[in-house]
């Protein structure tokens, strides 16, 4: 098993890669461009994929494609557009050179690795853009027909993609029937592409924000209107369906954690089912996360674009002019006018409109303002905001340390027998008050795990990895339930063994009381709960 699961079907992709990269390496090694005219690389490679375009449209049409054809057909895109100095004759040399020497490298087999990580090794991948076949025109003249493979067809249609509006409907579409096939390996790959889409679409919005700021002219009418249709698209029924999803996903993941519970224990495939179908809601939450990301930007991106070109309407409107040819060359052809240098200068200085009275104010309950001037001030001074930060970084950590001290003593309890119960733990921390202050440090800490801990019942170290290695998720500074077992069974090395953690209520009806714990106000109180048992399984 792999570490990364996004490298599983790496070869797949690296096809893909490597139509283009024989391509490109079949024509950039020739010279015979140059008897041609097509000197520029981009100029080689718009004919080649013309070439193989006219090919595809005669397969598609069950017509013959001889050399010919070819020929006549690169003559007709030579007068036409490319202008170079070539007859007809050249014009088939030429579309030989591209079929034969380019496309076929010369009937040599073409090949291109991948690297298959499952294996730890290199896939030879065979490529072929053309195939040919012997046809008889007038039943006795004998010809070569040319045709695209797969291969081609795959690269010709990947060239030009569906419309954007499109992408998320077909995949969501593709997502709908494998949920509904109960593929649940193959709605993961298609959740974490619509996925993508969306967060391709919120970069955009946000490149389009930049570019508006930095210049609204240099963005033009059309984009704009482009990429709010976009927004449109994207966001019309994308929430209520990925809600529904979401929904569907909960109910089927509790059905296998409950048969896993009360029926019988799951079998492996049906275990890689249940990891899929959380994968596949984590998703949906980022998804729903993201849909919301996008219309929030949609509606900043309308008015930040609004006020740019209002702001550069209203620069339009003012009237500028040279202060050394309106006044001072005016002032010396006649000095006379700096009598009147008043009506120039008066604008420069013009004030406020003085105060008139307001009669609404005088039947409202006037407030001291200067007393809360005074007392805003002297918030403004005294607040330190850099040092307010880090005192609240500092209460964060230690906040979080309790969590992980009370997490730590719960699973040591557990490691050192195999299984333990909560009522053991109590009763062996009773007479121990540093370790009864480390397993509850205040009422809250212990409640929330102890329900962290039931809700999640089942632990796997393993899946805890691979989920943290597959995903980037920002720091909340809140308690994690997984983060911090992960980061108390990777630090400890009595803990490095560790494959699981289960957690089970013990149904007989025994309450652990916990008498005498302080809350977060420092008021006494009694803790009554449910007895579990803390199992932990180890590597064999």
């Amino acid at each position: 098993m792999i570490q990364y699961e996004f490298l599983k079907n790496f070869p797949r992709r690296m096809k893909n890669v490597g139509l283009y990269a024989l391509l490109i390496q079949n024509s950039i090694q020739k010279t015979t461009w140059k008897q041609y005219g097509f000197l520029k690389y981009d100029e080689q490679l718009n004919l080649i994929f013309a070439v193989m375009l006219y090919i595809m449209e005669q397969s598609l049409k069950e017509e013959n494609c001889t050399m010919d054809d070819i020929g006549a057909y690169i003559d007709t895109l030579n007068m036409q557009y490319f202008e170079k100095n070539m007859a007809y004759e050249d014009c088939r040399q030429l579309g030989d050179f591209v079929v034969n020497n380019i496309l076929c490298n010369e009937g040599k087999a073409m090949y291109f690795d991948g690297f298959e990580f499952e294996q730890k090794a290199y896939q030879m991948m065979h490529i072929s853009y053309v195939a040919n076949k012997i046809i008889y025109i007038d039943q006795d003249l004998k010809r070569t027909s040319y045709y695209l493979t797969d291969d081609g067809y795959s690269l010709l249609l990947s060239t030009l993609e569906i419309e954007n509006n499109m992408k998320l409907t077909i995949h969501e579409m593709i997502f709908q029937m494998h949920l509904e096939k109960q593929s649940y390996d193959k709605a993961v790959d298609e959740i974490k592409n619509i996925f993508n889409l969306l967060r391709i679409q919120l970069q955009k919005i946000q490149e389009a924000m930049g570019k508006i700021r930095r210049n609204a002219l240099n963005y033009s009418v059309k984009d704009y209107e482009e990429i709010l249709l976009e927004n449109l698209d994207t966001i019309s029924d994308t929430k209520d369906k990925f809600q529904n999803y979401r929904e569907m996903v909960k109910n089927r993941a509790r059905e296998l954690e409950e048969e896993n519970i009360n029926v019988k224990r799951l079998s492996p495939k049906e275990e890689e089912k249940l990891n899929h179908l959380k994968v596949i809601e984590s998703y949906l939450n980022r998804t729903i996360d993201e849909h919301q990301r996008i219309l929030s930007s949609h509606f900043d991106l309308k008015a930040l674009y609004t006020n740019e070109l209002e702001q550069l309407s209203q620069m339009s409107l003012i009237k500028r002019f040279s202060l050394r040819n309106e006044l001072y060359d005016k002032i010396l052809e006649q000095p006379s006018a700096l009598e009147h240098l008043d009506y120039f200068l008066r604008p420069l200085f013009n004030q406020e409109l003085d105060k008139i009275y307001n009669l609404n104010k005088a039947f409202q309950l006037q407030k001291p303002v200067r007393k809360k001037e005074e007392e805003d001030e002297q918030e403004t001074l005294d607040f330190d905001e850099e040092q307010w930060q880090k005192e609240q970084e500092r209460l964060r950590r230690k906040k979080l340390k309790r969590y992980e001290e009370s997490l730590g003593s719960l699973l040591d309890a557990a490691a050192e027998r195999g299984e333990i119960s909560l009522k053991e733990i109590g009763e062996n921390a009773r007479d121990l008050p540093d370790m009864r202050e480390r397993l509850i440090p205040n009422v809250e800490i212990f409640k929330e795990i102890m329900v962290e801990l039931i809700k999640n019942r089942e632990m796997d170290v393993e899946a805890l990895k691979k989920e943290k290695s597959e995903f980037l998720q920002d720091q909340t500074g809140e308690f994690q339930l997984n983060d911090m077992l992960l980061n108390l069974v990777e630090e400890k090395p009595q803990n490095q063994n560790i494959r699981k953690v289960e957690v089970y209520r013990i149904e007989d009806g025994t309450t652990v009381i916990f008498d005498n714990v302080q809350n977060d106000r420092g008021e006494k109180k009694s803790i009554r709960c449910s007895n579990v048992l803390i199992r932990v399984i180890r590597k064999d």
